[in-house]
């Protein structure tokens, strides 16, 4: 096959591969914009459904009281009531999708 044939097939095919290309980036970008939107909006309405505020402190128990095994091992309970409470209190005001 003479080199003009080659140039010419090669030039196609260029050609034939920038038109897909830029025919299907705009389809790509419409499809990312809506999807965007799309997920947005189902997360505005499950934030508006759930409370925007945690629940204040009073709600939550008074007193953490410590498992009966780390009170037997001899541990300083007030120790231990402290890290229980800062666990619950992080579980708690930490959001369930992490």
């Amino acid at each position: 096959m003479p080199v003009s044939g080659l140039l010419s097939a090669g030039l196609e095919l260029m050609l034939m591969g920038m038109g897909v290309v830029f025919l299907l980036l705009p389809l790509l970008v419409f499809t990312l914009t809506y999807a965007s939107r799309f997920i947005q909006r189902i997360q505005e309405k499950s934030q508006a459904a759930e409370p925007a505020t945690p629940a204040p402190l009073a709600s939550q128990p008074a007193s953490v009281v410590a498992p009966p095994a780390l009170a037997q091992a001899g541990t300083d309970q007030d120790l231990v009531a402290v890290i229980s409470a800062a666990i619950y209190r992080y579980r708690a005001t930490r959001s369930p999708s992490n």
